[in-house]
């Protein structure tokens, strides 16, 4: 039983770095219905751009305390994988807004490879470790809870609470829901439309960059293809939870967690990502809108 427990933590703190990133699959997808598979790359510029941080503030600030240094890193960057996302959906999507439905597919699978090569290239093919920033570890009735695995249920709960509000409390998040709803209308009606979506771009970068930072100081290390895996299981949550729904994102992204943990601590290692696929498959032909989605309504 401890050893079952065990394995729920740690699936439990997997999960919450896959919501964090679905969430902003889940909401470009519900305002403009559009797959951004660029996303996953953003979620590994957020590692790189913590790691970079982190090596300028330990040359020049050896003795920084590791609370002020996890929350400078985190903080640019999220500035910095905004700042990217927004250019990307100014340069790369918006022209194309209004084309036929695959083109921005087409595009964003494109960006996910230019990205993936930027980073190749300037930062290099190996992985790039760090010191463990956070080494803590509690016993709970026979159970190993590390400091960092509180640290990123924590942010994740939080961070969910706060988007959950701005969508559905704040003028913005009205502007997000018409906007979904429907654009035109939406315009018409004295919304800015473009700044809204531009907007919602980089408020997913921002929980992907979190969701970056809070990777490599769990796992201690990044490489420029942690993009795609992470990104495809994170788009595989949005969608189980049910696309559209921030809460579905986050239980979308702890029930791939949990399954790739136990499967990993019952089974061969070298199937989970095939059981959290068949999950996916199985709940999709029961529900096929997740488990928190709502039905699509045509409009005639």
């Amino acid at each position: 039983m401890e050893y079952f427990i065990q394995q729920l933590v740690n699936g439990l703190t997997l999960g919450s770095i896959y919501g964090l990133i679905a969430i902003g699959y889940t909401m470009v997808y519900g305002i403009i219905g559009m797959v951004n598979f660029a996303h996953g790359d953003i979620f590994m510029l957020g590692g790189f751009a913590a790691l970079i941080v982190f090596l300028l503030l330990t040359s020049f600030f050896a003795g920084i305390p590791v609370a002020l240094a996890l929350l400078i890193m985190m903080v640019v960057a999220m500035l910095m994988v905004s700042l990217w996302n927004w250019t990307i959906e100014r340069v790369a999507y918006r022209p194309l807004r209004g084309s036929f439905r695959l083109a921005p597919l087409i595009t964003a699978i494109g960006m996910s490879i230019a990205l993936s090569n930027f980073i190749q290239v300037t930062q290099g093919p190996r992985n790039k470790p760090i010191p463990p920033l956070v080494t803590s570890v509690y016993d709970v009735f026979g159970i190993s809870i590390s400091l960092k695995q509180l640290l990123i249920v924590v942010i994740t709960a939080v961070l969910l609470t706060a988007f959950w509000y701005i969508v559905n409390h704040t003028p913005l998040g009205r502007a997000q829901r018409a906007t979904e709803q429907d654009r035109k209308m939406a315009a018409l009606l004295g919304i800015d439309v473009d700044r809204t979506i531009s907007v919602t771009f980089i408020m997913g970068a921002a929980l992907a960059a979190v969701a970056g930072t809070m990777y490599l100081m769990y796992y201690g290390v990044v490489v420029f293809t942690d993009g795609f895996v992470p990104g495809v299981k994170a788009f595989t949550a949005a969608v189980l939870g049910g696309i559209g729904s921030l809460p579905g994102a986050v239980i979308g992204g702890i029930l791939i967690g949990l399954i790739e943990s136990l499967w990993s601590a019952y089974f061969s290692i070298d199937y989970k990502d095939v059981a959290a696929f068949s999950i996916l498959a199985i709940v999709l032909i029961f529900k096929p809108s997740g488990i928190l989605g709502r039905p699509e309504v045509e409009k005639v």
